[in-house]
């Protein structure tokens, strides 16, 4: 099984370096010693990066990105596999992203500068968090983290308190949108209650002597103010009295008089607010906000019933705006994905559709559930993406490049970009002529990068983008000639079959694309020599799992072939110890296995012991289904280490599962259809039941015939299989007889 996205999913580490008390700068040493930081990007200085980056990638010719996450796989066996279709790689997608979190994004931006013959990069790492940061947003965030992902990063000195702390917080679009409608609704709700619209409660018995008390004081004490408000000319006061107590401060409120109220609990509040409405039309209770977005009690005084509904109406818009402004900072790094977005540049990646569907959950909302779906949303969004390491394995030029060589990102970084990944090096390989590429963080540019920064996201981005710029290179597209900003980059006669095609799995061989939703394998020479398997046909596959742990794939063969014959099954595949695939040469095998296993099921008389596959039915746990059965486990949300565990927790039962996959009949979940209580019984060849007549027995031993002697069975077994069904028959006739 190929194993390359383990070292991409392990092998990345993010490092921070406090320099300053206001941000993270990481350096690269060059040839002469000097040091070149990185854009390091934190939510202290979160607004002055995003307005640079808003002028870098408008001005870009392509964007690359890259991504750094807590973990890949929830479960071994929800690794991508060889026998996973199409829909099943994607639900294993979907899986890691729903449940991994995203710490760091890199993005790249890079300028063809036609003065100087080369690429501007500029480089960003951003470090994110998905912190709550709204008290209306749900509940907080949780997610999964690989003990070897996360191993792997406190090797290499990451800094979880600075990113827990000093991450960029973000909410999804469709986060926004909940977030807005219940922030709205709650001051609406605020407001209606602020206008007069709070009814007192009828029930008197319910009315503390307290309350009363409270009551009469506040009305008296607002009839005093009122009063004294009148006979000074209506407003004429002297802000912050001191003839009133510490509770009352007189203050302006949107060019009216007002009292501002302190220290009253939230009861007292909503007595005021009820002696307010009752009692006086031409004073209002107001809540806002104050400086330091402290919350304020005001009750205000207006000249007339017209005065009061247009300071509502102010007060509603302000609300309003503080509503956008709260929920637009907790967005966060949402509005460089927007950016990205709306900008409609060539997108680069690695490997990236992993990439992809993170940011479509992490920013966008849910991932649809199925892959068609999910490619026909990225593709509204994102309208060319690009994968290099694609690129790598389909183009014929490239591939001689790469001489058979990996094409992980940090490889392909150091052969085909030689003169960047060693610039303090001398050798061939250096001198060697490539596309020249500057780098640029705050109007500071160098030429001199050292890769020991690889695998932090800034600079994986980075290099995805030199790698790309050098790969157009060797395609044909000549920088110097071509005018990249009259057509665009993404709309390049060479890249045209490279673009929107993405690999939808981690292996590296299914491929799909974005705009037609076509799905294809790879046809590299590369990955026809890795295939293992002969073709896989689904509807040919039988699922087993919970069988006998001492069981190998050769002895589950043997079990299965001694049944259906020699060349039944065409290839073996265990999922882990507990589970495995069988693949049939002949689609109708698949429901006579199902079918048979049904019979022979939990029982324990002779015929069913003598039975090869008696060996594979041991212990009683053994399940089987269809592949569209596999396909529902996979959509599950849980996640058991062992696969049987997963189908046990899943809720899966064999005996509800079988189906017979007959010519030109659908193979989906629907037609999966449970047998009758009475097929069951004859089926499993329960001789001991009254039922069971010696006509049925006599039937039932003409049938074995049959049917055993087309599953292959040996002549001693097929006469031992007919003496037990005689001889318990004769038994039955003589307890009848006794009887």
């Amino acid at each position: 099984m190929n194993k390359q996205w383990l070292v991409r999913a392990f092998s990345k580490t993010l490092t921070l370096n406090l320099t300053s008390s206001t941000s993270y700068v990481r350096p690269f040493c060059s040839a002469t010693n000097s040091t070149f930081a990185i854009k390091n990007v934190t939510k202290k200085n979160f607004d002055s990066a995003l307005e640079d980056l808003k002028k870098h990638v408008r001005d870009a010719d392509f964007v690359s990105v890259d991504l750094e996450m807590t973990g890949v796989t929830s479960a071994p066996w929800r690794e991508s596999l060889d026998f996973d279709r199409f829909d099943v790689r994607y639900l294993k997608v979907k899986d890691s992203v729903e449940k991994f979190a995203v710490v760091q994004f890199g993005v790249c931006p890079f300028k063809w500068d036609s003065s100087k013959e080369s690429f501007i990069a500029h480089p960003y790492n951003f470090y994110i968090f998905p912190r709550k940061e709204l008290p209306f947003d749900g509940p907080a965030h949780e997610f999964l983290c690989q003990t070897t992902s996360i191993g792997f990063l406190a090797k290499y000195q990451f800094d979880f308190n600075a990113c827990i702390h000093e991450g960029i917080s973000y909410l999804s679009r469709e986060q926004e949108a909940e977030a807005l409608g219940r922030l709205n609704l709650a001051y609406e709700d605020e407001l209606s209650n602020s206008a007069g619209h709070l009814k007192e409660s009828r029930d008197s018995s319910s009315v503390r002597s307290a309350d009363i008390l409270f009551t009469w004081r506040m009305k008296n004490r607002f009839s005093e103010w009122r009063d004294s408000l009148l006979r000074n000319g209506g407003c004429q006061f002297e802000e912050n009295s001191k003839d009133l107590t510490p509770q009352f401060q007189t203050v302006f409120y949107k060019m009216r008089p007002a009292l501002k109220l302190n220290g009253f609990t939230s009861h007292q509040l909503r007595l005021i607010r009820l002696v307010t409405t009752k009692h006086f039309k031409e004073l209002a209770f107001v809540r806002t906000n104050g400086e330091n977005s402290s919350e304020q009690k005001l009750v205000v005084y207006t000249d007339s019933e017209d005065d009061r509904d247009m300071l509502m109406k102010e007060v509603r818009d302000d609300l309003h705006k503080e509503a956008e402004l709260k929920v637009k900072a907790a967005a966060g790094f949402r509005h460089v994905i927007d950016l990205l977005s709306s900008e409609q540049k060539l997108v680069v990646g690695h490997n990236s559709f992993l990439d992809i569907a993170h940011i479509y959950s992490k920013f966008f909302g849910p991932l649809p559930s199925t892959v068609d779906e999910f490619v026909s949303c990225v593709h509204k969004n994102f309208r060319h993406i690009i994968d290099t390491k694609l690129l790598l394995n389909t183009d014929n030029v490239i591939q001689q490049l790469m001489r058979k060589k990996s094409t992980s990102l940090s490889s392909a970084f150091a052969l085909l970009c030689p003169q960047i990944a060693f610039a303090s090096e001398s050798s061939a390989l250096v001198r060697r002529p490539g596309v020249k590429v500057e780098v640029q963080v705050d109007d500071m540019r160098s030429s001199n990068w050292n890769s020991g920064a690889k695998h932090e996201a800034g600079y994986d981005a980075f290099m995805t983008g030199c790698v790309f710029a050098q790969a157009c290179s060797h395609l044909g597209i000549d920088f110097k000639l071509h005018s990249l900003s009259s057509t665009g980059l993404a709309y390049h006669e060479k890249l045209q079959k490279y673009i929107n095609l993405l690999y939808i799995s981690w292996n590296n061989d299914a491929i799909i694309d974005l705009h037609t939703r076509n799905k294809t394998f790879g046809s590299s020479a590369h990955h026809n020599h890795k295939r293992r398997y002969p073709q896989i046909l689904f509807p040919n596959i039988v699922l087993v799992w919970g069988f006998p742990s001492k069981f190998k794939p050769r002895d589950l063969k043997d079990c299965v072939t001694k049944v259906f014959g020699p060349d039944s099954v065409t290839s073996i595949y265990y999922l882990d110890e507990t589970a495995s695939f069988i693949q049939f040469s002949k689609k109708e095998f698949v429901s006579d296995f199902l079918e048979l296993k049904e019979t022979l099921d939990g029982k324990s008389d002779p015929i069913s012991v003598l039975h090869p596959l008696s060996k594979l039915l041991e212990g009683g746990k053994t399940r089987a289904a269809t592949y569209e059965v596999y396909k529902e486990i996979c959509s599950s949300s849980i996640s058991k280490k062992l696969f049987a565990d997963q189908a046990e927790a899943v809720g899966i039962k064999c005996k509800n599962k079988v189906v017979e996959l007959r010519e030109g009949e659908p193979q989906g979940i629907e037609n999966i259809e449970a047998p009758s209580s009475s097929s069951t019984e004859v089926e499993a060849g329960n001789l001991n039941s009254d039922s069971v007549n010696k006509n049925e027995i006599d039937k039932r031993s003409c049938d074995l015939k049959k049917d055993l002697s087309h599953r292959h069975l040996s002549g001693v077994e097929l006469m031992d299989a007919l003496y037990v069904t005689e001889s318990q028959h004769e038994k039955r006739s003589k307890t009848s007889a006794n009887a």
